[in-house]
């Protein structure tokens, strides 16, 4: 995978295939555009946004993974429970450092 997008940053621009719309989603899309955005700005931004998301997720779940299969192999596992109360300590914590007015 490395050598395809080692290929592809030193390809020329491309463009991407026309997208058919229903009337009322170019209304909306056309409606929500930024001054001076068109909508192929706006096309760009969010492929490259999905793009992003679906690469954390792929990383989130090879991490997860990962660590699922290290957990099998040493058999150190630490209970979900445990993991949720020791996250809820830590939100109560900021939270009642935000509820204490700055000096």
């Amino acid at each position: 995978m490395r050598r395809k997008w080692t290929t592809l940053v030193s390809m020329k621009s491309a463009t991407l295939p026309s997208v058919r719309v229903e009337p009322e989603l170019r209304a909306e899309i056309e409606f929500l555009l930024a001054d001076g955005e068109t909508i192929s700005e706006f096309v760009e931004a969010s492929v490259r946004a999905t793009v992003l998301r679906r690469r954390q997720q792929a990383e989130f779940i090879a991490h997860g993974l990962f660590s699922f299969d290290d957990a099998r192999q040493t058999g150190e596992y630490v209970d979900a429970d445990t993991v949720v109360q020791g996250l809820q300590r830590k939100l109560d914590a900021a939270r009642a450092r935000k509820a204490v007015p700055p000096r």
